[in-house]
C-alpha cells in the first residue's frame, strides 16, 4: 500500500508576481482554501498518511500551514468561524507532516531526488500542487493511479489529451494502449516541439513512482533548460522495466497560469453555490 506522496514545492511561481513574492504559490488560495491543501486532502483519499514536501526559501507559510495556530484557534474557539478549520485540523490530525529543501532549482527531477531521505525505500506518489485536479464525488486522480499500481507494480503517470500547439509545455508520451486508457509507454521527450512530439498525450503534474527512480535520477544528465527533468529518468526506467501512461478521468486546471487559476476559481464557486 503507497502511504507516501512528495509535494515539489520550492518554485518561485515567478507568473504570478507580485503575488508570489513573499508568498508560496502553493498557498494561493482556490476559494478559502490552498493548492497544497486540495493535493493533501486527494492523497489522503488515495490511502496516503505520510506527506513529504520539497520547500525552499520563503516557504515557511506551507508549514505553519499544516500546524497549529494556538492563537487563531484560541481566539475563534466557540464561535460561528470555528467550523472553518475542521478540514485542516482533520489534515493535521491524520497526516505526517515532513520537510526539506532544494536549495537550487534545478528541475523536478532533483526536486524529487532531494525527497528520497524523506521517502525510503518504497513506492510514493507525487503531486505537482499548481495542477488542480478535481473527478466531482468519484475518485480523485491518486485514487485512480494507486489502484492501476496494485495491478501492474510499476511506475504511473498521468496524461492527457492537449492541443498539439501546446505540446512544448510537457512532458509528452507514446507507447503501446493495453487497457482502456491505459498505455505502455515507449517514448517519453520533454518540451518538444510540436512537429517532434510522439503524441499529444501530455504528463500532468500526478505520478506513481517505484524507488529505483532515484538510482535513475542520481544517473539523469541535465537535459532542457540545464535542468534534471523526470522524464529522462522515466524514460531510463521504462528501457529496463515498464513504465504506464494512464489517461485519467476527471479535470485538470493548470493553477500556474493566470487562466486556469480564475477557471479553476470559477468552477469551485459554481460548485459551492450549487451545494447550497
Amino acid at each position: 500500500m503507497i502511504k507516501r506522496c512528495l509535494f515539489p514545492a520550492a518554485g518561485y511561481g515567478t507568473r504570478f508576481l507580485p503575488a508570489t513574492k513573499a508568498m508560496p504559490k502553493e498557498m494561493l488560495p482556490v476559494m478559502a482554501k490552498p493548492l497544497i491543501q486540495y493535493g493533501v486532502e486527494e492523497a489522503v483519499e488515495a490511502g496516503m498518511d505520510i506527506m513529504a514536501i520539497i520547500t525552499g526559501r520563503g516557504k515557511r507559510a506551507i508549514e505553519d500551514h499544516f500546524d497549529i495556530s494556538y492563537e487563531l484557534e484560541s481566539q475563534i474557539k466557540g464561535s460561528s468561524k470555528e467550523h472553518l478549520l475542521d478540514d485542516i485540523r482533520a489534515l493535521i490530525d491524520r497526516c505526517t507532516f515532513t520537510y526539506t529543501r532544494q536549495i537550487e532549482m534545478k528541475g523536478l527531477g532533483d526536486a524529487i531526488y532531494k525527497g528520497r531521505v524523506l521517502i525510503g525505500n518504497e513506492p510514493f506518489a507525487v503531486v505537482l500542487a499548481d495542477d488542480l485536479c478535481t473527478n466531482g464525488t468519484e475518485d480523485g486522480v491518486l485514487s485512480q493511479m494507486v489502484k492501476i499500481y496494485n495491478k501492474y507494480r510499476c511506475s504511473i503517470v498521468a496524461v492527457q489529451e492537449v492541443p498539439m500547439d501546446q505540446v512544448s509545455k510537457y512532458g509528452v508520451i507514446a507507447g503501446k494502449k493495453i487497457d482502456e486508457d491505459l498505455f505502455m509507454v515507449e517514448t517519453m521527450v520533454e518540451k518538444p516541439d510540436p512537429e517532434e512530439a510522439p503524441s499529444n498525450l501530455a504528463i500532468i503534474g500526478r505520478y506513481i513512482l517505484t524507488p529505483d527512480i532515484f538510482d535513475l535520477i542520481a544517473q539523469t544528465k541535465p537535459g532542457k533548460g540545464g535542468e534534471i527533468q523526470i522524464t529522462d529518468a522515466l524514460m531510463a526506467q521504462a528501457e529496463k522495466g515498464m513504465v504506464m501512461a494512464y489517461k485519467f478521468k476527471g479535470r485538470r486546471f493548470d493553477c500556474g497560469s493566470i487562466d486556469g487559476f480564475v477557471e479553476a476559481t470559477n468552477y469551485f464557486y459554481q460548485q459551492q453555490k450549487g451545494e447550497a
